[in-house]
């Protein structure tokens, strides 16, 4: 998709994962940890809404008694914002969660960070998203990555808060973990912690996510495939 801040896309394309090969990755999570997996998220290396058909038959087959019998409720997506994809998810999948990648509230900032805003811009992505929670009556969870000088400010957040008044949701914020070609660093974490309490002040439900996994370039935005 082409995010200026996300390893991920740095690569490029090469292919899609078939829903078999998204399986195998729980069942090998599963013998090397030897727990069972009761949670999963579909996120990190590319855009899930976009592998749609392997991604039904993905859910499907986890969802399943004969399966992994994880339930619906257990199991979230993530998507940058595929309107038409979001609309099939939620009439497919009211029960799974669904977490949009925001990380800007204006369309100016957001298509400089996020090439898919120039297709789906804010209005047509909120627009659905809203639709989604009326939908499903579920509530719908922001991605929001702080980069430290661009969508960090007090201001932006009071911007984004503006938008997202009134509809069933959660906002996940994200001091931006390090990638080194995208030349941009984090939120320090105690800004991070008062954009929290500004959000909450205004209604906005919020969180910071905590950081795991940069010592092994497994954070978010940093996952990508290896050079052989």
């Amino acid at each position: 998709m082409g995010c200026k801040f996300c390893a991920s896309a740095i690569g490029g394309l090469e292919r899609n994962l078939t829903a078999g090969e998204m399986i195998g990755q729980l069942l090998e999570v599963q013998r090397e940890s030897g727990e069972k997996i009761n949670h999963i998220v579909v996120m990190g290396t590319g855009e899930p809404l976009a592998n749609y058909p392997n991604l039904a038959k993905f859910i499907g087959l986890v969802h399943e008694k004969e399966g992994l019998n994880i339930g619906l409720r257990n199991i979230t997506v993530s998507t940058c914002g595929l309107v038409p994809q979001m609309e099939r998810f939620g009439r497919d999948f009211p029960q799974v969660n669904l977490a949009v990648s925001l990380h800007a509230p204006t369309d100016d900032l957001r298509s400089s960070m996020m090439p898919i805003n120039d297709k789906y811009p804010l209005d047509v992505l909120l627009a659905a998203c809203k639709k989604y929670t009326e939908l499903t009556g579920r509530r719908i969870t922001f991605e929001y990555a702080l980069v430290e000088g661009v969508n960090d400010t007090p201001e932006m957040i009071d911007l984004l808060a503006k938008r997202l008044r009134g509809m069933i949701c959660h906002v996940n914020l994200i001091p931006l973990n390090p990638v080194a070609e995208s030349g941009l660093s984090g939120t320090k974490r105690k800004n991070a912690k008062d954009l929290q309490a500004r959000l909450e002040a205004k209604g906005i439900s919020a969180t910071v996510r905590r950081e795991l996994g940069a010592d092994i370039d497994g954070a978010c935005g940093q996952l990508r495939q290896k050079a052989k």
